[in-house]
């Protein structure tokens, strides 16, 4: 029986939670489909609070792109086309390069340079055009904290500035930090290895200025990506993105491999841009509009096969939908994809008395359309069973740091065979997550063919502080959004050099160690100042943490994303 505040609930036929990619492209699709639809987001705006690399594409397999679904994408909320597309083999000084447009244009319509906060501005904009003509709209400054059940049935949404909601189905699009996915169980942050971590700085450059430094025309655009020793052994990469009159340039390694290496996020990004490689674009003058930083799912690792549950659907980040698999570095693509699958999905089930029929329907859409099978290719599954065994990678690296290895590498032959295998699809699809594709091979071949850079970097980074303060926030005060459940350092001291906005040196960042003395004698010990924080996740993986977003509206409001 309902009581009297059940009878009185908002109720949607759709509720998306989210108005990234992925939230963009459910909404528009359930709104073709004549399906009342509220878009519910966080941010003071969209994208506020979103972070990527980021390059978005348009596969010539994919059911839908995102000009499919947005008329002037293109023109309107993107950067520049990626016309050329180069990966970097760093050993000191010395480089070797290669060229990876086969690779980036295999199954590839087109690629664009995006930032998040004006590209997912002008989406939103598009979204609530579409929802409102169905009875729906977009709201910010809305942070939906759960799911709404009846006898154990999800029924809805929970959020912290709204009484609860009912719908017919709820997309969680609410990214890699996804509360809803969590909630239901489909997602959890238990394992490291399961993760990425990015960083980025978005650097000023005038138009005419870039299309100098990187000899390319008005309308292109050019993906470096960067691999080798810069980095000291943690496992991972940089990539620099040209955008309309700037710079993305950052970071992405796995996060238990910054654990293990005990490696501070800004440290890695300014190896990174200080590298003589780096000085020719980036001349005399440093000019850095925004820090940032994000966690990123590795999907052939948690890319949820079923993301649903009841009424739930998962798409993009929060099903892990983020494909990183060496130089292939698609996330936002895929979101759109699932996105707008999980709207069909729902479409052709609506009026079914089966909660999970949309689910079910949505899964399926996935893997015949292909999606999946890139997210999760099995080919990989079946490297990694023997590819990131300990003493395959150690038997490896032994032959490979030998006279053997070198002679092998070193030759002209090897040299045109890496070039054909860093464009091979196949190839890439099968790379296992060790040190020996991340940093040992490509400082090899760096080192075997690579030519001397003879000339200095002049840049200058901002310091952690100067970073952190020209960040914008509005704090919540009094409502601490993150808690150290164990504040020993033992339990959460990663997270003092993991967090982008911490150092161990460093006193004025998120997470801090001190010495204090107990009962005569000392320990050393956590603490978190939830101020600086840029709202990554990453305590929440490495730290014994108590870890949620902030209030609708609250906490840090990116410019760039």
């Amino acid at each position: 029986m309902t009581d009297s505040s059940e009878a009185d609930r908002e109720h949607y036929e759709a509720v998306v939670v989210g108005c990234g990619p992925g939230g963009a492209a459910a909404a528009a699709r359930l709104a073709d489909h004549g399906i009342e639809t509220l878009v519910l987001e966080r941010g003071t705006d969209a994208g506020s609070k979103n972070v990527s690399g980021g390059l978005i594409y348009a596969e010539d397999s994919a059911p839908y792109t995102i000009d499919d679904l947005f008329d002037g994408f293109r023109e309107e909320a993107s950067e520049r086309p990626v016309t050329d597309y180069y990966i970097h083999n760093v050993a000191g000084n010395k480089v070797k390069s290669y060229d990876l447009t086969d690779l980036h244009e295999d199954d590839t319509d087109w690629c664009d340079a995006v930032l998040r906060r004006p590209m997912d501005s002008w989406l939103a904009e598009r979204v609530h055009e579409k929802t409102s003509e169905t009875g729906g709209g977009v709201l910010t400054n809305v942070r939906v904290n759960g799911l709404l059940r009846e006898r154990g049935r999800i029924v809805g949404v929970t959020c912290d500035e709204l009484d609860p909601i009912e719908a017919d189905i709820v997309i969680a699009a609410d990214g890699v930090n996804s509360e809803l996915a969590r909630e239901a169980g489909l997602m959890d942050w238990e394992d490291p290895n399961e993760w990425f971590q990015g960083v980025k700085a978005v650097v000023e450059m005038e138009p005419g200025v870039i299309d100098d430094r990187f000899d390319i025309d008005e309308d292109e655009g050019v993906a470096h990506l960067f691999s080798g020793d810069l980095f000291e052994d943690v496992r991972g990469g940089g990539f620099l993105y040209t955008n309309e009159e700037s710079l993305s340039i950052g970071t992405v390694f796995h996060l238990d491999s910054l654990v293990e290496q005990q490696a501070e996020p800004h440290e890695l990004l300014d190896a990174l841009l200080t590298h003589p490689l780096l000085a020719r674009w980036l001349g005399d003058e440093y000019d850095e509009r925004e820090y940032s930083a994000k966690l990123v799912p590795d999907s052939k690792k948690v890319a949820h096969r079923e993301p649903y549950q009841d009424r739930l659907v998962l798409v993009g980040d929060a099903a892990g939908q983020m494909q990183a698999q060496g130089p292939i570095i698609k996330g936002m693509n895929h979101a759109v994809t699932a996105g707008a699958l999980a709207a069909d999905a729902f479409a052709v089930t609506r009026g079914n008395a089966d909660p999970a029929a949309a689910g079910r329907r949505y899964t399926q859409m996935l893997e015949d359309s292909g999606t999946m099978d890139k997210l999760r290719p099995r080919r990989y599954d079946l490297a990694r069973t023997v590819g990131e065994r300990d003493r395959v990678t150690d038997a490896v690296e032994r032959v490979l740091d030998s006279r053997v290895g070198s002679l092998a590498i070193g030759n002209p032959v090897a040299d045109r065979l890496l070039q054909r295998a860093y464009n091979s699809p196949f190839l890439v699809s099968m790379l296992p997550d060790t040190r020996t594709g991340y940093v040992t091979l490509p400082s090899i071949i760096g080192d075997e063919h690579g030519r001397t850079l003879h000339w200095e970097s002049s840049v200058e980074p901002p310091t952690l502080d100067e970073r952190i303060g020209d960040l914008t926030y509005d704090t919540d005060v009094g409502n601490p959004h993150i808690e150290v459940r164990d504040t020993s350092y033992e339990a959460s001291g990663a997270a003092v050099y993991a967090c982008p906005v911490s150092a161990e040196d460093f006193g004025g960042g998120c997470y801090r160690s001190e010495e204090v003395k107990r009962n005569g004698t000392a320990a050393t010990v956590v603490s978190l100042d939830t101020q600086p924080c840029v709202e990554c996740g990453t305590c929440a993986v490495v730290a014994d943490t108590e870890w949620e977003h902030p209030r609708g509206g609250k906490g840090v409001e990116f410019r760039e994303g």
